[in-house]
């Protein structure tokens, strides 16, 4: 076993390089890292701090993994606060949440939960595709419209052949779905010029409208969710217990350098 394997200083170009990896985890780090974490990122945490603070003895090596130890539970809060935070957004999504309502206040827009979803995913970009494409289809689908309105022979064919793929898709659908509305004189969907116009009118151009409005207003819907997602009273906990973990850290700290000093006070002495 060579001196480097055992963890003893050596010479390279003039240069002293100490390794640490030979140091021994004790059962400090046996029972720190959890089944589900990475224990190689918490060894090279307890390397790295073997390095700055070049222990010696098992009482110093013991401060250095209780240092290592304090880290480690200091970034799983960070864990834990990102947690808490996603599990409040997905309450924002309840369907019986009041997030667009109270984002929208002031916008005479009303509250839809899905729109919560779209708005927390979506970003800046993705919004301006949706917002292009919504107004692309809409054009065609008031294309089609004015072919229905002359009233000329084929503008139902015409028509069809306007609107965009998904539409008459959604088309084909409401012929062969039974009406379905609380109002008794719904009329069923009709494969001809009037029903094609009914459909565009009384369905497709208000769904526009609502989707524009849920993509111009997501910023504020966006806004509005991460700030109910924030849950203070949890937050708190995690806090305090950060606190407690700075004390410690600062505590061992402090031991640590100590005991280094009064080495160097023995040896030079």
């Amino acid at each position: 076993m060579t001196d480097t394997e055992l963890g003893l200083s050596v010479e390279t170009g003039g240069t002293e390089i100490t390794r640490f990896n030979a140091l021994k985890h004790g059962l400090l780090s046996r029972y720190t890292v959890l089944p589900w974490e990475n224990e190689t990122e918490y060894r090279d945490l307890v390397d790295a701090l073997a390095a700055e603070h070049a222990p010696q003895g098992p009482t110093e090596e013991h401060l250095v993994e209780e240092l290592a130890g304090i880290f480690w539970r200091k970034r799983r809060l960070r864990l834990a606060e990102a947690a808490a935070h996603r599990r409040g957004l997905e309450a924002t999504k309840s369907p019986y949440g009041h997030t667009v309502a109270s984002a929208l206040v002031l916008a005479d827009c009303s509250g839809q939960s899905e729109w919560v979803g779209s708005a927390i995913r979506s970003t800046v970009s993705e919004t301006q595709v949706d917002i292009v494409d919504i107004e692309e289809n809409e054009a065609m689908t008031r294309r089609a419209l004015d072919l229905l309105n002359s009233k000329r022979n084929n503008s139902y064919k015409d028509a069809l052949a306007v609107l965009r793929e998904d539409t008459r898709d959604w088309w084909a659908e409401a012929l062969e779905s039974e009406p379905s509305g609380p109002e008794e004189d719904e009329k069923p969907a009709t494969p001809d010029a009037e029903g094609l116009r009914r459909f565009l009118q009384e369905q497709l151009l208000p769904w526009f409208e609502n989707q524009k409005k849920e993509m111009m207003n997501r910023p504020l819907v966006r806004e509005q969710a991460f700030g109910e997602a924030l849950d203070p009273d949890k937050l708190e906990r995690l806090g305090r217990y950060e606190v407690h973990l700075d004390r410690k850290l600062e505590r061992t700290l402090a031991m640590l350098l100590r005991l280094k000093e009064l080495r160097r006070e023995t040896v030079s002495g």
